[in-house]
C-alpha cells in the first residue's frame, strides 16, 4: 500500500487533506490585499483592508490560531531614510 493510498483510505493525524492538494489560500495570490492593492499600500503598511485580509489570514488552516500581526511602522513609503551626516550632534 503507497502512502498516497494510505493518506486517502485511512487519513492522517497531521494534515486535514489527507492526500489531497490544498486550495490556494487567497494570501499567496496577485488578489491579496496584504501588502499592496493596485498603486495602494496593502494592510502590512498602510493597515487598510483589515477585513478583507484578516479574513484570508485566519482562513489559513495550519493547524494554530493564525492573528493577525499589526502592520508596519518602519515603512517609508519611498522617501529616502534621513542621513546621520545631516543631522550630526552638536
Amino acid at each position: 500500500m503507497g502512502l498516497l493510498n494510505k493518506l486517502t483510505t485511512k487519513g492522517s493525524t497531521l494534515t486535514s487533506y489527507d492526500g489531497v492538494t490544498p486550495p490556494t489560500n487567497t494570501g499567496a495570490t496577485k488578489s491579496s490585499k496584504l501588502h499592496a492593492f493596485s498603486n495602494l499600500p496593502g494592510y502590512s503598511l498602510s493597515g487598510a483592508f483589515t477585513g478583507e485580509v484578516t479574513s484570508a489570514y485566519t482562513s489559513y488552516n495550519d493547524g494554530v490560531p493564525n492573528a493577525l500581526p499589526q502592520p508596519s511602522n518602519l515603512d517609508l513609503n519611498g522617501k529616502d531614510q534621513p542621513k546621520y551626516l545631516d543631522n550630526p550632534p552638536k
